[in-house]
């Protein structure tokens, strides 16, 4: 299911970036599915632990941001503390009714879903 995920490096907020440029004409961004009810999230791929992305002060982040992900998750920090990398086996996606969709899966998914 997650075969396309490099092991090797760690999930970055470069990475993130991209696939917001790669998903931008689609559901698979945070501004085209949130009218459907899906919050954007992070999955542990070797865990199976599902994190909403969120604000600072705690409530649901309308986009996905590393920073407010589980510190056992953070691999590295900048100077001003902000989150810039995360374990490999995380992937960004989306949640609802309490079940994590992939970006893809979200693309894939029937116009009336």
């Amino acid at each position: 299911m997650f075969d396309n995920i490099d092991m090797n490096r760690p999930f970055t907020l470069t990475a993130l970036t991209e696939e917001n440029r790669r998903f931008a004409r689609g559901r698979g961004v945070s501004a085209n599915c949130a009218s459907m009810r899906f919050l954007p999230a992070f999955h542990d791929t070797i865990s199976g632990e599902t994190h909403l992305s969120l604000l600072p002060n705690g409530s649901v982040s309308p986009v996905h941001l590393l920073d407010g992900l589980p510190e056992h998750w953070i691999l590295e920090r900048d100077h001003r503390h902000r989150v810039t990398a995360v374990k490999s086996s995380i992937i960004s996606g989306f949640v609802r009714n309490g079940h994590f969709y992939t970006r893809e899966d979200l693309v894939s998914l029937p116009n009336d879903a």
